[in-house]
């Protein structure tokens, strides 16, 4: 309990942080919505999906992708924010309190979950004035929404460990980004992945990004008409495929994040 209410003290304080800084949202949301301009009013009308060429049938097909990216991609933040307490010496201060170790960087991945639940519920509104729907009750389409958020909470871990490991800020960022693209766009989020040669196929179907943005498709009823699914066992099963995904880079890179803070902090 005490670990619990160590986070929830630094979570707490990075929200008010970010709530000082409002172009730190304002910055993260400009990103995914030009994303949503481009792919649905310049690249929609000549990518296929499925058995329709609508631009509608693509447009609802886009926006798994476009979430499930803009959550990933928070990563990068969360990695120069941690790198940037480190640098500045706000991590040694937290040293000298009483306070359970991993609380600094469960704090903070905690107040980043909060920030990416705010995108996409902005996120959401844009992509229904651009013609997105959901074709599914609420229950499901929560679901859908709250497995990109569980996505986004594991990869901000990953930020996280990049963020201790790095000397500065500016190196976080771009280390947080440069292996987000590959992964994002070898992937099924803008295309049809068995329109992908062989080998990037089958790279796209055990993307644990394709597994929920696949997942969250099918939860928002999302899928074109016509569309086959690949065969492969995370794309026939997407909704468990995401979960275990999820649980399992935050088991992992929780663990390896905390010890590096250890180590760090030692």
């Amino acid at each position: 309990m005490t670990a619990v209410s160590d986070s929830l003290v630094i979570a707490r304080r990075n929200l008010i942080r970010m709530g000082r800084i409002p172009e730190m949202l304002v910055f993260g949301l400009i990103q995914p919505i030009m994303f949503v301009v481009l792919f649905t009013y310049v690249f929609g009308g000549s990518i296929q999906v499925g058995s329709s060429n609508s631009t509608q049938a693509y447009r609802e097909f886009l926006m798994a992708g476009i979430f499930a990216q803009t959550v990933t991609f928070a990563t990068a933040g969360a990695g120069a924010g941690i790198a940037d307490d480190m640098h500045k010496g706000l991590i040694d201060r937290f040293r000298s309190l009483p306070m359970a170790r991993g609380a600094v960087l469960t704090g903070r991945t905690l107040a980043d979950l909060v920030q990416t639940a705010l995108t996409l519920v902005v996120l959401a509104v844009v992509a229904l004035i651009v013609g997105w729907r959901t074709h599914e009750n609420l229950g499901k389409v929560l679901a859908g929404f709250g497995l990109l958020l569980l996505l986004g909470y594991a990869f901000s871990w990953i930020g996280a460990l990049i963020g201790l490991t790095v000397r500065t800020p500016e190196a976080a960022t771009s280390g947080g980004l440069i292996w987000l693209f590959p992964l994002t766009f070898i992937s099924n989020a803008f295309v049809d992945a068995n329109q992908m040669p062989a080998f990037l196929r089958h790279i796209a179907e055990w993307n644990p990004f394709s597994a929920t943005v696949q997942a969250s498709r099918e939860l928002f009823g999302n899928l074109p008409p016509g569309f086959r699914a690949p065969d492969a066992w995370p794309m026939q099963h997407p909704v468990l495929a995401s979960l275990i995904w999820s649980t399992v880079i935050i088991l992992l890179f929780r663990t390896l994040a905390v010890r590096k803070y250890r180590r760090a902090a030692g």
